[in-house]
């Protein structure tokens, strides 16, 4: 069944990245001659609108849009002289190169958006996140997160991590009882020196453990005399939104979510270039497949923000530059339109034969990593 999951996400993602070049090519006067759901070979043809033809495919991990001049080793004006055919005013290669571009960056712009109504149903529908102190009462699942840790600190001493959920807190005498920033805050300072407090926490690995761990003095530089472990907390749990609201809070996150995917990848793929890349902090198909179902076990929040996340990193990873992806293609539009002639075919075809490997030889290796990580 998670499987199926999976490939359902997947399909999900892809045609709607194909749909939004499908759109942009019409809106631009390109001719489309086929949609299609799935990969070949074909199974059949569901119908024909104009010139574009709407087709279901056998292998059913996503779908394709089949836009007439993208090949530019059958439409370059070098081909087309050659064998005398005309010059079809609306192949991708006859547009402008403003057109070009448009089409290709509006498969990562409907991926964005996606994600965006995704993460607005999420949390319409209700899914884990920090609470105001007035959501904490009527929430479900509440839980006091550590958001941060200051490096140097009792908690970072003590084992401490962001993301680590804090399940009871004790000092001898009292008891944690309330969730919410401010009560933590006022049971780690109340007491002061010689005071040891005892942490049941859940790492996000699920593993539960206490800690002991004593507050010091000093820790927080704008309030030196309160004794503090340096670290920052948040109440999370499940409450859902109204619509305006989660239409408002939804497009926050969107932003939030997508600049650290971009920095996420800007260190990996800097870090594969300087060969000190970490691929046990990466997932592949496989790992991607398991998160997914753990998801879909934990409700429809859970699912929609898990796919937002997928749709952001495969919009921000199709802008890279790197040939076969349609940051690569963008990169060969921006340098025709700067030596204001089409970049030779050979050398397009090889430079993209390059880079498909690599992305290849990329997927295998993060794949074997998860593969790796379930077997060890």
């Amino acid at each position: 069944m998670e499987i199926l999951i999976f490939i359902a996400v997947i399909v999900a993602l892809i045609v709607v990245h194909e749909f939004g070049h499908f759109v942009a090519a019409k809106i631009s006067g390109m001719r489309v001659d086929e949609f299609g759901l799935g990969y070949p070979p074909r199974v059949l043809v569901i119908g024909k609108v104009g010139e574009t033809e709407y087709t279901l495919n056998w292998l059913p991990f996503g779908g394709f849009v089949k836009i007439y001049g993208e090949d530019p080793s059958t439409t370059t004006a070098q081909t087309r002289l050659a064998t005398g055919q005309a010059v079809d005013p609306r192949a991708f290669s006859s547009k402008n190169r403003f057109l070009q571009a448009l089409v290709l960056v509006a498969g990562v712009a409907m991926n964005l958006l996606f994600a965006y109504a995704l993460i607005t149903g999420a949390l319409i529908a209700g899914t884990p996140r920090a609470l105001s102190d007035n959501e904490i009462a009527v929430a479900k699942n509440v839980e006091l997160a550590v958001a941060n840790v200051l490096p140097g600190s009792p908690a970072d001493e003590a084992g401490l991590l962001p993301g680590d959920v804090i399940l009871s807190a004790e000092d001898g005498h009292n008891l944690l009882s309330e969730t919410s920033p401010s009560a933590f805050t006022k049971f780690v300072s109340e007491g002061g020196f010689n005071k040891t407090i005892t942490l049941s926490i859940r790492h996000g690995s699920g593993e539960e453990k206490t800690i002991f761990v004593r507050p010091e003095a000093g820790v927080i530089s704008t309030d030196p005399s309160r004794y503090a472990l340096g670290v920052e907390v948040a109440t999370i749990g499940v409450a859902p939104l109204s619509l305006d609201s989660a239409i408002v809070e939804g497009a926050r996150i969107t932003w939030g979510a997508t600049v650290l995917t971009a920095v996420g990848l800007w260190h990996f793929f800097y870090g594969i270039f300087t060969l000190s890349a970490d691929l046990s902090q990466v997932a592949g198909p496989v790992g991607i497949a398991g998160v997914v179902g753990s998801a879909s076990l934990q409700g429809a929040g859970y699912l929609l923000s898990i796919m937002a996340i997928i749709s952001i990193n495969l919009a921000l990873i199709n802008l890279i530059p790197v040939p076969a992806l349609d940051g690569g293609r963008l990169l060969f539009v921006i340098i025709e339109s700067i030596i204001r002639r089409p970049i030779n075919v050979r050398i397009a075809q090889s430079i993209n034969a390059i880079g498909f490997l690599f992305l290849i030889l990329l997927m295998l290796v993060v794949t074997a990593n998860d593969i790796f990580k379930i077997v060890s």
